[in-house]
Order: structure tokens, then C-alpha cells, then sequence
């Protein structure tokens, strides 16, 4: 009986051994993330080898559509609308089919990136895009399929898939300039009412410089009014840090006032708590 028993268990071990052994893929997954100007772009792929096969219009056959890769999809993230040329992709990330040719890729960003290989029912309304990768037939040969982001500058990349004696490529601009004009304006504008509150909050909270804290404040309450009754009601809580009691509580009345208005019984009620505090406080 005790030898079954080892036997059972040594069988168990065994089992568990097996189940956690890690084997190699013969198409391992690869990742690619680059920063494109200002836009961040990802690629997230399976990549087979050659093993001495010819792949174009073999393996891969041509004119068919091809998942980009071994296994899951092919994903493409990006962090905002970049342009193929006229032809603008959303921000998101996507699917990549290619349909080959001798000459020229047809590129396919598909939304659905939840398919193992090119979907079953094919779905144009998910095309979220589609576009031509030239082709280039090289001297040399990549061994394993291999997808990068060449040719960077600051507005725009290359999409490279290169396999075998075969390269396509895939220009794409990303709205750095866009993006920047944004930021400038935003920086020679100012701060924003919201910079204005988040400061004075950190130093009323690190009670830095109440002074400060307070300027801050009143400037972001002139900026977008005493309808915001959270920035109204830190300006009452810096007066009453400050001293004046008087101060926050007429401050306090009036970020209780809007909160009534908004329907936010929490600062209804804080203010209601505060303004008792400080009465009480000025009595004595």
C-alpha cells in the first residue's frame, strides 16, 4: 500500500513539474515602444522564422490576408490620431492584416484585436483603416519576421516589416506641432484656475506660505467664479489657518450657499460643521 501511495505522489510531483515547465516558442512574442515626437507608439507581435522556406507568395501567399505575424494579432497602439498619408488613424490601438503582393502591401487596422489570426467573418464596418506599404526586395535575409519604427524625426516614422528578402514600409506623421502650438499657448497663457487651486491646496495642506496659498486661491475663485464651492471653501479654510475667523466664516457661507445650489449635501454640511467651529472659536 505505502508503494502506491509514493507512486501516486511521485506521479503528482511529476505532474505539477510538467505543467510549470516553460518550453521555447518558435515564435516568440516581441515588443516594440518608441516615442514618436510626443506621440508614444506600440507594436506587439509573434515573430516566426524562415527555416528555409520561401515565405511571399508561399508561406505567406500572396494576395491573401495575413494576420502580420504568428499566433494572437498583431497590435498597433497609439497615443493620439496619427496620418497615412490624407488618411487619419484615432488614437487607440488596433489590429494589423496585410494583404501582400510582389509589389505592394495592403494594410488593414482592424478595431477588433480579440481574433487568433484574421477573423473568421470578416467585418468591414471595424476597418478602421486602410492603406499601401511600398515594397522593396532586399539582398540580404531576415531570418525572423521583424516589425520596427525607422527613420524617426520629430513629426513622423516609418511602419517597417521586414521577413525574408522582402521590406515594406509604412510612413506615418504624429501632430507634434499640433501638440506643441497647444502647449505653448497654455504656458504663455498662464496658469489655469485649476494650477492656481492645486498649488494653493498643497501649501494650505503643507501649511507653507498661507499668504501664498490664499493669493492663489482668490486668484482661482476670480478665474472661475464662487460656483466652485471646493475652491471657496479651501479659501475659507486658509483665512481661518490665517486667523481671520470672521474672514472664513463669510467665506464659508458662501461655499455653502453654491454647494446647496449643486446639490452637494458633503459641503452643505462641512461648511455648516465649519462655520460652527469658528463661531464658537470667536466667543472666546
Amino acid at each position: 500500500m505505502k508503494k502506491v501511495v509514493l507512486v501516486m505522489l511521485l506521479a503528482s510531483v511529476c505532474s505539477v513539474a510538467m505543467a510549470q515547465l516553460q518550453r521555447p516558442m518558435a515564435s516568440p512574442v516581441g515588443k516594440l515602444e518608441q516615442k514618436v515626437g510626443l506621440t508614444d507608439v506600440k507594436v506587439e507581435y509573434s515573430r516566426p522564422s524562415k527555416n528555409n522556406r520561401v515565405v511571399f507568395g508561399d508561406v505567406v501567399p500572396f494576395n491573401e490576408m495575413w494576420r502580420t505575424g504568428a499566433n494572437e494579432n498583431t497590435k498597433f497602439t497609439v497615443s493620439d490620431a496619427v496620418l497615412f498619408g490624407t488618411d487619419t488613424l484615432k488614437a487607440g490601438t488596433y489590429a494589423i492584416f496585410v494583404k501582400p503582393t510582389a509589389k505592394s502591401w495592403e494594410v488593414v487596422f482592424y478595431t477588433d484585436i480579440t481574433n487568433w489570426g484574421t477573423p473568421e467573418e470578416w467585418d468591414e464596418k471595424k476597418v478602421a483603416l486602410r492603406t499601401t506599404a511600398a515594397v522593396t526586395n532586399m539582398s540580404d535575409v531576415v531570418e525572423t519576421f521583424t516589425i520596427s519604427l525607422d527613420n524617426l524625426t520629430t513629426k513622423s516614422a516609418n511602419l517597417t516589416f521586414n521577413w525574408d528578402k522582402t521590406k515594406a514600409t509604412l510612413a506615418f506623421n504624429v501632430p507634434t506641432a499640433f501638440k506643441m502650438s497647444a502647449a505653448i499657448d497654455k504656458v504663455m497663457a498662464g496658469p489655469s484656475a485649476g494650477d492656481y487651486y492645486a498649488s494653493a491646496e498643497f501649501y494650505y495642506n503643507e501649511k507653507k506660505d498661507l499668504k501664498k496659498a490664499f493669493e492663489w486661491v482668490s486668484k482661482a475663485i476670480e478665474m472661475r467664479g464662487e460656483s466652485t464651492y471646493w475652491y471657496v471653501r479651501l479659501k475659507s479654510l486658509i483665512q481661518a489657518e490665517m486667523g481671520d475667523l470672521k474672514g472664513a466664516i463669510e467665506t464659508a457661507k458662501i461655499s455653502m450657499a453654491a454647494a446647496e445650489k449643486a446639490e452637494n449635501q458633503a459641503y452643505v454640511d462641512m461648511n455648516k460643521a465649519s462655520i460652527e467651529e469658528w463661531s464658537q472659536t470667536k466667543k472666546k
